[in-house]
């Protein structure tokens, strides 16, 4: 398999480890540099209750000292940062086309129900949208192991 660009949108979340991981794994493999990117998506408000991307109140700085932090596990694979504002799926899509990427390796969080539907999946759209292939890892929230 042939690669030179894979992107890797994060989220700060717990699981962005193992995205990270398969990532790491086929950019090793593969010969590629991976492209960390951070979507700031702005507040979003449902009713009476605003909702922010993985952080409460987000500031700038703060998120890209945090994107900047996240690295490969590996040394050996180059890797470079791309800090990006807007609804995440687009940006996430439009950064992989002028980036030509090979692939996207992307967590999806599992949402059902309500929360679904209120926050949509980001993973979805981007596999709808993307012009490359999109690896998806499914990581588990409390949610969804209630549902088991």
């Amino acid at each position: 398999m042939k690669a030179d660009t894979i992107l890797v949108p994060v989220d700060f979340s717990e699981y962005q480890e193992t995205v990270l991981d398969l990532a790491t794994s086929l950019a090793s493999a593969c010969k590629a540099k991976l492209v960390i990117v951070y979507v700031a998506d702005p507040a979003r408000t449902y009713g009476e209750t605003t909702v922010y991307s993985g952080i409460a109140d987000p500031q700038r700085e703060v998120m890209e000292k945090m994107l900047h932090e996240v690295r490969p596990p590996s040394p050996d694979v180059q890797y470079a940062h791309r800090y990006l504002a807007g609804v995440p799926a687009d940006a996430i899509v439009d950064c992989a086309n002028e980036l030509n990427a090979d692939f996207i390796v992307m967590g999806t969080h599992g949402r059902t129900g309500i929360s679904r539907v209120l926050m949509g999946s980001v993973a979805e759209a981007v596999v709808r949208s993307a012009a490359c292939p999109v690896i998806t890892v499914k990581t588990c929230t409390q949610e969804t192991e209630a549902d088991d």
